[in-house]
């Protein structure tokens, strides 16, 4: 258990130092991710983004835990 922990936490590290990159790629801006805008309040929700990341992280530990 320790050993999938610390591979999730280098996985965020990694890819919270990508972020800039994957912004620009267009991650975070697809169809499905909402932006409410009113005044000076501003709500996102990455919809998309979440599934798309949900999935490809399924698809991961489903592949890792079958070695």
């Amino acid at each position: 258990m320790s050993r999938l922990l610390i591979t999730l936490g280098l996985v965020l590290v990694v890819l919270g130092l990508a972020w800039p990159w994957l912004q620009k790629i267009g991650v975070g801006r697809l169809p499905g991710d909402f932006t409410v805008e009113r005044g000076n309040f501003r709500f996102y929700f990455p919809l998309t983004t979440s599934i798309i990341v949900s999935l490809l992280l399924s698809l991961l530990l489903w592949w890792w835990r079958g070695k």
